[in-house]
Protein backbone atom coordinates (compact mmCIF):
# COMPACT_ATOMS: atom_id res chain seq x y z
CA UNK A 1 0.00 0.00 0.00
CA UNK A 2 1.13 3.55 -0.98
CA UNK A 3 0.54 6.51 1.16
CA UNK A 4 0.54 10.64 1.11
CA UNK A 5 0.84 11.69 4.78
CA UNK A 6 0.74 15.44 5.83
CA UNK A 7 1.05 16.77 9.49
CA UNK A 8 0.44 19.71 10.01
CA UNK A 9 1.17 21.70 13.41
CA UNK A 10 -0.16 25.49 13.92
CA UNK A 11 1.27 27.16 16.86
CA UNK A 12 -0.85 30.52 17.56
CA UNK A 13 0.67 32.67 20.43
CA UNK A 14 -1.40 35.84 21.79
CA UNK A 15 1.68 37.99 21.61
CA UNK A 16 4.59 37.87 19.02
CA UNK A 17 7.57 35.50 20.03
CA UNK A 18 10.95 36.98 19.64
CA UNK A 19 12.43 33.42 19.64
CA UNK A 20 11.87 29.93 19.27
CA UNK A 21 14.07 26.53 18.71
CA UNK A 22 12.44 23.26 17.94
CA UNK A 23 13.45 19.60 17.37
CA UNK A 24 11.32 17.89 14.94
CA UNK A 25 11.11 14.30 14.41
CA UNK A 26 9.19 14.34 11.72
CA UNK A 27 10.65 12.36 9.19
CA UNK A 28 10.30 8.73 9.18
CA UNK A 29 13.10 6.15 9.32
CA UNK A 30 13.58 3.52 6.81
CA UNK A 31 11.97 -0.01 8.57
CA UNK A 32 11.30 -3.20 7.20
CA UNK A 33 8.39 -3.45 5.32
CA UNK A 34 8.01 0.92 4.55
CA UNK A 35 10.19 3.13 2.06
CA UNK A 36 9.74 6.13 2.08
CA UNK A 37 9.55 8.68 -0.61
CA UNK A 38 10.21 12.95 -1.41
CA UNK A 39 9.84 13.84 2.55
CA UNK A 40 9.72 17.52 3.03
CA UNK A 41 9.07 20.08 5.56
CA UNK A 42 7.23 23.29 4.55
CA UNK A 43 7.57 26.24 7.41
CA UNK A 44 6.25 29.39 7.80
CA UNK A 45 7.62 32.71 7.00
CA UNK A 46 9.95 33.37 9.98
CA UNK A 47 11.18 30.02 10.59
CA UNK A 48 14.40 28.00 9.19
CA UNK A 49 16.15 24.76 9.24
CA UNK A 50 19.56 24.68 10.92
CA UNK A 51 20.63 20.86 10.52
CA UNK A 52 19.03 17.55 10.60
CA UNK A 53 20.83 14.32 12.10
CA UNK A 54 20.41 11.00 14.07
CA UNK A 55 18.22 10.57 16.87
CA UNK A 56 20.22 8.82 19.89
CA UNK A 57 17.87 5.91 18.83
CA UNK A 58 16.27 5.49 15.75
CA UNK A 59 15.01 8.27 13.69
CA UNK A 60 15.26 11.84 12.55
CA UNK A 61 15.86 15.20 14.67
CA UNK A 62 15.89 18.08 12.83
CA UNK A 63 16.20 21.82 14.26
CA UNK A 64 14.40 24.71 13.79
CA UNK A 65 14.89 28.42 14.63
CA UNK A 66 12.54 31.56 14.56
CA UNK A 67 14.30 34.47 15.03
CA UNK A 68 11.56 37.09 13.59
CA UNK A 69 8.87 38.05 15.75
CA UNK A 70 5.90 35.86 14.96
CA UNK A 71 2.42 35.01 16.21
CA UNK A 72 2.09 32.10 14.05
CA UNK A 73 4.18 29.01 13.14
CA UNK A 74 3.66 26.56 10.89
CA UNK A 75 4.94 23.26 10.55
CA UNK A 76 4.22 20.72 8.04
CA UNK A 77 5.60 17.37 7.28
CA UNK A 78 4.39 15.74 4.12
CA UNK A 79 5.82 12.61 2.34
CA UNK A 80 4.94 9.78 0.22
CA UNK A 81 5.40 6.22 1.64
CA UNK A 82 5.26 2.50 0.51
CA UNK A 83 4.22 -0.22 3.14
CA UNK A 84 4.60 -3.61 2.43
CA UNK A 85 4.85 -5.78 6.08
CA UNK A 86 2.05 -8.51 6.38
CA UNK A 87 0.74 -8.62 9.84
CA UNK A 88 2.53 -11.65 11.71
CA UNK A 89 1.48 -14.37 13.67
CA UNK A 90 2.07 -16.26 16.76
CA UNK A 91 4.35 -19.31 15.73
CA UNK A 92 5.03 -22.89 17.52
CA UNK A 93 9.02 -21.94 17.33
CA UNK A 94 8.94 -18.50 18.55
CA UNK A 95 11.22 -18.15 21.34
CA UNK A 96 9.92 -17.97 25.29
CA UNK A 97 10.36 -15.31 27.42
CA UNK A 98 13.20 -16.83 29.35
CA UNK A 99 15.23 -17.09 26.01
CA UNK A 100 14.55 -13.65 24.99
CA UNK A 101 15.46 -12.68 28.39
CA UNK A 102 18.93 -14.60 28.47
CA UNK A 103 19.62 -13.60 24.65
CA UNK A 104 19.26 -10.01 25.54
CA UNK A 105 21.52 -9.86 28.55
CA UNK A 106 24.25 -11.79 26.08
CA UNK A 107 23.85 -9.04 23.19
CA UNK A 108 26.80 -6.81 22.60
CA UNK A 109 24.67 -4.65 20.17
CA UNK A 110 24.72 -0.75 20.89
CA UNK A 111 23.25 0.02 17.81
CA UNK A 112 20.24 2.02 17.30
CA UNK A 113 17.81 -0.94 17.36
CA UNK A 114 20.22 -3.12 19.56
CA UNK A 115 17.90 -4.71 22.07
CA UNK A 116 19.81 -3.96 25.17
CA UNK A 117 19.09 -0.29 24.62
CA UNK A 118 15.53 -0.98 25.45
CA UNK A 119 15.41 -3.15 28.97
CA UNK A 120 16.02 -0.26 31.06
CA UNK A 121 13.96 2.20 32.62
CA UNK A 122 13.96 5.48 30.75
CA UNK A 123 13.38 8.74 31.50
CA UNK A 124 9.12 8.49 31.51
CA UNK A 125 8.84 4.68 32.07
CA UNK A 126 10.00 4.14 35.39
CA UNK A 127 9.87 0.52 36.57
CA UNK A 128 6.92 -0.19 38.89
CA UNK A 129 6.16 -3.28 41.16
CA UNK A 130 2.77 -2.71 40.65
CA UNK A 131 2.90 -2.63 36.72
CA UNK A 132 5.54 -5.55 36.27
CA UNK A 133 3.40 -8.27 38.84
CA UNK A 134 0.20 -7.07 36.49
CA UNK A 135 1.89 -7.74 33.17
CA UNK A 136 3.44 -10.47 34.32
CA UNK A 137 0.16 -12.84 34.16
CA UNK A 138 0.79 -13.01 30.32
CA UNK A 139 4.71 -13.34 30.82
CA UNK A 140 5.24 -16.93 32.00
CA UNK A 141 8.29 -17.86 31.78
CA UNK A 142 7.68 -20.42 29.17
CA UNK A 143 5.39 -18.67 26.88
CA UNK A 144 6.32 -17.91 23.27
CA UNK A 145 7.28 -14.39 23.02
CA UNK A 146 5.05 -13.26 20.12
CA UNK A 147 1.57 -14.94 21.47
CA UNK A 148 2.29 -13.63 25.13
CA UNK A 149 3.17 -9.82 23.57
CA UNK A 150 -0.09 -9.82 21.65
CA UNK A 151 -1.95 -11.91 24.77
CA UNK A 152 -0.55 -8.63 26.95
CA UNK A 153 -1.42 -5.85 24.33
CA UNK A 154 -5.03 -7.77 24.18
CA UNK A 155 -5.90 -7.15 27.81
CA UNK A 156 -4.54 -4.07 27.96
CA UNK A 157 -7.13 -2.92 25.47
CA UNK A 158 -9.58 -4.64 27.49
CA UNK A 159 -9.03 -3.34 30.59
CA UNK A 160 -7.81 -0.14 29.81
CA UNK A 161 -10.45 2.85 28.47
CA UNK A 162 -9.13 5.54 25.69
CA UNK A 163 -9.99 8.79 27.04
CA UNK A 164 -8.50 11.72 25.74
CA UNK A 165 -9.19 14.08 29.02
CA UNK A 166 -7.46 11.58 31.41
CA UNK A 167 -3.85 12.19 30.81
CA UNK A 168 -1.60 14.51 30.05
CA UNK A 169 1.32 14.10 27.71
CA UNK A 170 3.59 14.03 30.81
CA UNK A 171 1.62 11.77 33.00
CA UNK A 172 3.65 8.88 34.42
CA UNK A 173 2.67 5.54 33.36
CA UNK A 174 2.10 4.55 36.69
CA UNK A 175 -1.13 7.29 36.93
CA UNK A 176 -2.40 5.94 33.49
CA UNK A 177 -2.56 2.40 34.86
CA UNK A 178 -4.23 3.21 38.12
CA UNK A 179 -6.91 5.55 36.78
CA UNK A 180 -7.04 2.80 33.59
CA UNK A 181 -8.13 5.55 31.53
CA UNK A 182 -5.85 7.39 28.63
CA UNK A 183 -4.75 7.47 25.34
CA UNK A 184 -2.21 5.23 23.07
CA UNK A 185 0.90 7.14 24.69
CA UNK A 186 -0.32 5.99 28.32
CA UNK A 187 -1.00 2.37 26.74
CA UNK A 188 2.74 2.00 25.52
CA UNK A 189 4.16 3.17 27.79
CA UNK A 190 2.39 1.01 30.59
CA UNK A 191 2.98 -2.24 28.04
CA UNK A 192 6.65 -1.12 27.92
CA UNK A 193 7.16 -0.94 31.46
CA UNK A 194 5.44 -4.53 32.17
CA UNK A 195 7.82 -5.96 29.34
CA UNK A 196 11.25 -4.69 30.93
CA UNK A 197 10.13 -5.62 34.69
CA UNK A 198 10.11 -9.36 32.98
CA UNK A 199 14.04 -8.25 31.44
CA UNK A 200 12.48 -8.08 27.96
CA UNK A 201 13.76 -5.62 25.37
CA UNK A 202 10.70 -3.22 24.57
CA UNK A 203 10.92 0.31 22.66
CA UNK A 204 8.27 3.01 21.98
CA UNK A 205 7.14 3.67 18.58
CA UNK A 206 6.13 7.24 17.25
CA UNK A 207 4.10 6.94 13.65
CA UNK A 208 0.53 7.05 12.32
CA UNK A 209 -2.24 4.61 11.58
CA UNK A 210 -4.39 4.40 9.00
CA UNK A 211 -8.37 5.12 10.16
CA UNK A 212 -11.07 3.42 8.11
CA UNK A 213 -14.27 4.90 7.92
CA UNK A 214 -17.23 3.26 8.46
CA UNK A 215 -19.25 2.14 5.96
CA UNK A 216 -21.29 4.42 3.72
CA UNK A 217 -19.27 7.42 4.90
CA UNK A 218 -16.13 9.58 3.66
CA UNK A 219 -12.68 9.34 4.97
CA UNK A 220 -12.18 12.81 6.95
CA UNK A 221 -9.71 14.26 5.52
CA UNK A 222 -6.90 16.22 8.37
CA UNK A 223 -8.57 14.02 11.19
CA UNK A 224 -6.42 11.31 11.68
CA UNK A 225 -3.42 11.76 14.09
CA UNK A 226 -0.33 10.49 15.29
CA UNK A 227 -0.44 7.04 17.10
CA UNK A 228 1.93 5.18 18.97
CA UNK A 229 3.24 1.45 19.92
CA UNK A 230 5.33 -0.91 21.50
CA UNK A 231 8.31 -3.21 19.52
CA UNK A 232 9.31 -5.82 21.49
CA UNK A 233 12.80 -7.74 20.27
CA UNK A 234 11.62 -11.52 19.27
CA UNK A 235 15.07 -12.86 19.07
CA UNK A 236 17.48 -12.94 16.23
CA UNK A 237 15.04 -14.58 13.53
CA UNK A 238 11.95 -12.34 14.28
CA UNK A 239 13.56 -9.32 15.07
CA UNK A 240 11.68 -6.29 16.17
CA UNK A 241 7.63 -6.76 15.87
CA UNK A 242 5.42 -4.16 17.07
CA UNK A 243 1.88 -4.61 19.15
CA UNK A 244 -0.10 -2.24 19.07
CA UNK A 245 -2.40 -2.30 22.95
CA UNK A 246 -4.53 0.56 21.56
CA UNK A 247 -6.23 -1.30 19.14
CA UNK A 248 -5.48 -5.32 20.63
CA UNK A 249 -3.30 -6.61 17.45
CA UNK A 250 0.02 -6.46 15.67
CA UNK A 251 1.28 -4.62 13.47
CA UNK A 252 1.04 -4.80 10.33
CA UNK A 253 0.56 -2.13 6.73
CA UNK A 254 -1.91 0.06 8.67
CA UNK A 255 0.94 1.13 10.76
CA UNK A 256 3.17 3.60 9.58
CA UNK A 257 7.20 3.92 11.65
CA UNK A 258 8.39 7.51 12.50
CA UNK A 259 10.68 6.93 14.98
CA UNK A 260 11.74 4.08 17.14
CA UNK A 261 13.15 5.45 21.16
CA UNK A 262 13.31 4.60 24.97
CA UNK A 263 9.72 6.54 25.49
CA UNK A 264 7.65 9.07 24.39
CA UNK A 265 10.80 11.77 25.09
CA UNK A 266 13.00 10.32 22.44
CA UNK A 267 10.54 10.63 19.66
CA UNK A 268 8.51 13.45 20.67
CA UNK A 269 7.07 15.26 16.83
CA UNK A 270 8.09 18.38 18.01
CA UNK A 271 9.38 19.96 21.02
CA UNK A 272 11.30 22.87 22.08
CA UNK A 273 11.18 26.44 23.39
CA UNK A 274 10.05 30.17 22.95
CA UNK A 275 10.45 33.42 24.37
CA UNK A 276 7.87 35.78 24.87
CA UNK A 277 4.78 35.84 26.70
CA UNK A 278 2.54 33.32 27.60
CA UNK A 279 -1.28 32.24 25.73
CA UNK A 280 -0.30 29.68 23.22
CA UNK A 281 -2.84 27.85 20.91
CA UNK A 282 -1.76 24.31 19.11
CA UNK A 283 -4.06 22.50 16.78
CA UNK A 284 -2.88 19.40 14.56
CA UNK A 285 -4.09 18.03 11.69
CA UNK A 286 -2.49 14.29 10.29
CA UNK A 287 -3.99 13.13 6.98
CA UNK A 288 -2.81 8.96 5.84
CA UNK A 289 -4.27 9.01 2.91
CA UNK A 290 -4.32 5.19 0.95
CA UNK A 291 -3.07 6.44 -2.87
CA UNK A 292 -2.53 3.46 -4.18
Amino acid sequence: MRYKVSHRTRFRYAHPVAFARCNLRLQPVEWSGQTVHDHRLQLSAGARIVGTRPIGYLGHVTRMVVDKPSREIVIESIFRIDVDRPTPEPRADDPTIAEIAALVRASTDLGPEGPANYIYPSPSIPLDPEITAWCAEDLAADYGIVEAGLALATRIHASFTYDGSATAVDTAPIEAFEKRHGVCQDFAQIMIAGLRGAGLPAAYVSGYLRTIPPPGKERLVGADATHAWVVIWCGPVRGWIGFDPTNACLVGSDHIVTAMGRDYTDVAPIDGVFTGQDGQKIDVAVDVEPIG
